[in-house]
């Protein structure tokens, strides 16, 4: 049977528009940004890189994004955005630096202003108002400052606070992490005290050795000790997190293989969650809490691989999330140790991989918090040793609410 010209046009007509359906419906979907540091290509310089890759809103993939951007520094180790999403701070430890990105709505990032200072800095974070940067940084003396922003600039220094054990005042701490609450009403630092800890060499102090600082914070960003401050914080902690409803903070400790967990009580003070502390992998050396507060991830270095716990909202225990392998921890590329969710959906999460040079994805089931590999993971680096991974939020997507 022969087709009139006006059956052939119809004919052609309706293909071509089932194929357009089909790509429209396979079409990717950007839902986020994930930039990535690290120490960069010695090859080409001798500074650090932030490389950008964007999320596939299905699967969770990850392709390249905007490209590859000097650091501004050397040994990038710590990054941090801002509520909004626009501006991005990056922390350089081989140069004392800090420096500000500019986040465009595409992902592009770029450089505007820089400051120096006198030690190394280990660790960075930003008040939810985007009026205050919070630095921890030193190598034998550790120091918690803030700098007032402004449209994102960093402006002049409003707060120094050294981080020093009652007591102990002549030891030496290492700083390791810095976290702010989401009400703005406090702020939070992690040290240990290498005079009292310090493996495969000498002591010469009897102070416990791991700590957390509080301070409240006051009018035009005044810092002021909280009540009982410093808490004890195991051995050595590494990182640190508060839940995004201002009500726990925990922290994790590199050499005892567990989380600390604390309620936070009036004035920001501190108090041990009950039946803690609480297990981890081995050599925990990150902790990040979902969007929502219902779910805090932990990524172990030396286990190459993150664990995943459920927190219960009317105590703040954490219990380990449990996959239907019956396994508590997922597995990543070689030693992780940078770990956050994606803001967008609180869907996915991700991993810098420092011995991989890669970034693994994990698809976050929201009903039980349990983890499985996104598609094609883990996604290889173009730069060396990535050491901090954040992510930013792409156009109009809502991020996850907040319930108490």
């Amino acid at each position: 049977m022969k087709f009139s010209k006006l059956s052939q046009l119809f004919l052609v007509s309706s293909i071509g528009l089932l194929v357009a359906t089909l790509l429209t419906a396979c079409q990717i979907v950007t839902i986020d940004y994930v930039f990535v540091a690290s120490k960069g290509t010695p090859q080409t310089s001798a500074n650090g890189k932030i490389e950008t890759f964007a999320v596939d809103s299905e699967s969770g993939a990850l392709r390249s994004g905007t490209g590859i951007v000097d650091s501004g520094g050397v040994d990038p180790v710590a990054m941090a955005v801002t509520s909004d999403y626009t501006d991005l701070y990056v922390a350089n430890m081989g140069d004392n630096s800090v420096v500000h990105f500019a986040v465009a709505p595409n992902g592009t990032l770029t450089a505007k202003d820089t400051i120096s200072l006198p030690d190394a800095p280990v660790s960075l974070a930003v008040n939810t108002a985007g009026t205050e940067l919070y630095v921890v940084y030193g190598t034998t003396s550790a120091t918690l400052a803030e700098y007032a922003l402004s449209t994102g600039t960093i402006g002049s220094q409003t707060a120094l606070m050294p981080l020093v054990i009652p007591g102990y005042a002549g030891d030496s701490m290492v700083p390791t992490g810095v976290t702010v609450l989401a009400t703005d009403a406090a702020v939070y630092a992690t040290a240990y005290d290498k005079s009292a800890y310090n493996p495969g060499g000498t002591t010469s102090s009897n102070a416990h050795p791991g700590w957390v600082f509080g301070f409240a914070v006051g009018s035009g960003g005044a810092l002021a000790a909280t009540n009982g401050s410093p808490y004890q914080a195991g051995v050595k902690p590494s990182a640190l997190a508060a839940d995004p409803t201002s009500r726990f903070v925990y922290v994790a400790d590199y050499a005892s293989n567990q989380l600390v967990g604390y309620g936070i009580q009036a004035g920001g003070v501190l108090s041990f969650l009950i039946n803690g502390p609480f297990k981890t992998g081995n050599e925990p050396q990150s902790v990040t809490i979902d969007p929502r507060g219902k779910y805090m991830y932990v990524a172990n270095a030396l286990d190459s691989s993150v664990s995943g716990y459920v927190i219960d909202r009317a105590t703040g225990t954490p219990s380990l999330a449990i996959n239907s392998t019956g396994a508590s921890n997922s597995a990543t590329d070689t030693q992780p140790v940078s770990i956050a969710v994606d803001p967008a959906l609180g869907r996915f999460v991700y991993t810098a991989n420092v011995l991989g040079n890669s970034i693994s994805g994990f698809r976050l089931d929201p009903n039980t918090g349990t983890l499985t590999p996104t598609q094609a993971t883990p996604y290889p680096t173009n730069t060396q040793q990535p050491t901090v991974v954040v992510i930013v939020p792409h156009g109009n997507h809502s991020l996850q609410a907040v319930a108490p």
